[in-house]
């Protein structure tokens, strides 16, 4: 039984990151709305688009769209979601172009995000900003106000391959598309 239970869970993290990766709700993932992501987080992190870490964003999550789209149609379901996502694919591709994205937010690149810049970071990814600063404070175990690069990939990978994680206040609410 309780491998089930994890399974579910798995599977309901899954639902919510696609749901969130989903931005119009039609059912799946285009390039263009997946790279939309590298956007949104420059542009809540007042970074121009000609920006080298910008760049590096743009080119991970182009390397994790190619992986997820199974059969190379431009669009990325949620069959195709559910059979990508996972401890592999994470680490493959996921870690790097989510690292990117903390990089996009990290302004001053020490590895770490403040409260506001946390905040800024995943209001992009569509949370609310009580999610978000929930998230920081289950993700921050010192009380130092500082989110850790390898703290934050770790709660979302043990959020998409457990489903339970300090991350997990991050993916309750829906983006508004």
């Amino acid at each position: 039984m309780p491998e089930q239970a994890t399974a579910t869970m798995t599977d309901a993290a899954k639902q919510r990151i696609f749901a969130m990766l989903d931005r119009d709700g039609d059912g799946a993932v285009s390039r263009s709305e997946y790279l939309a992501r590298v956007d949104r987080a420059a542009a809540a992190a007042g970074r121009g688009t000609d920006d080298p870490v910008v760049h590096a964003a743009r080119a991970a999550h182009e390397a994790v769209f190619a992986d997820m789209d199974a059969d190379h149609d431009g669009r990325v379901t949620f069959e195709e979601y559910r059979t990508w996502a996972g401890h592999d694919a994470f680490e493959r591709s996921c870690r790097p172009a989510l690292g990117s994205l903390f990089d996009v937010a990290d302004h001053d690149a020490d590895g770490r995000l403040t409260r506001k810049e946390f905040t800024r970071l995943r209001m992009a990814s569509g949370n609310t900003e009580a999610d978000a600063g929930q998230a920081f404070d289950d993700l921050d175990s010192d009380g130092d106000g500082l989110i850790e690069r390898d703290d934050y990939l770790a709660g979302i990978h043990d959020y998409v391959t457990t489903g339970s994680s300090p991350m997990e206040a991050a993916y309750r609410t829906l983006p508004n598309p």
